[in-house]
């Protein structure tokens, strides 16, 4: 038997863009945390990136598997197709969210999660309560400056 860590992560955005939230179910054979958080002025491909980056942050250990569950096609796609390295390797050129990539790609390396791609609003327990976090998030959650949104559209 080997330990295992299993995240559930959701983004949501009123208006794309406009206030958004992200949520994160992180499982291991012992526990399970919910982590979530909103932004103030964002877009929903940005709290679906940002839940993975916060669920993955939210590991303490390396070395364990690790599978993030996500109804995300940006996000799993761009990982698991392969699309992020070419992205990287020509320097993100035309590609937004590059602030959240670059962030990502370290954590991707330490921990090499599997992504699976689910259906959302699909009857799945944890993806299910996940939307329900970052859409509550979303409405009325504590406000944070999503910088990096900011940042790409000056």
């Amino acid at each position: 038997y080997r330990a295992m860590i299993t995240i559930y992560t959701d983004g949501s955005s009123r208006g794309n863009p406009g206030p958004g939230g992200w949520a994160a179910i992180i499982l291991d054979e012992k526990t399970v945390k919910e982590i979530g958080g909103r932004e103030e002025h964002t877009t929903n491909n940005r709290m679906e990136l940002l839940a993975v980056i916060a669920g993955l942050e939210a590991i303490k250990k390396a070395g364990v598997p690790v599978t993030i569950i996500s109804d995300s096609k940006y996000v799993v796609d761009a990982v698991e197709k392969g699309w992020i390295w070419n992205w990287e390797k020509k320097g993100f050129k035309n590609k937004a969210n590059v602030d959240l990539w670059k962030r990502f790609i370290p954590l991707y390396q330490k921990f090499k999660p599997k992504f699976n791609w689910i259906k959302g609003h699909n009857g799945h327990i944890e993806n299910e309560r996940c939307d329900q976090l970052a859409v509550a998030a979303a409405n009325r959650g504590p406000l944070f400056t999503d910088e990096g949104y900011e940042l790409i559209r000056e």
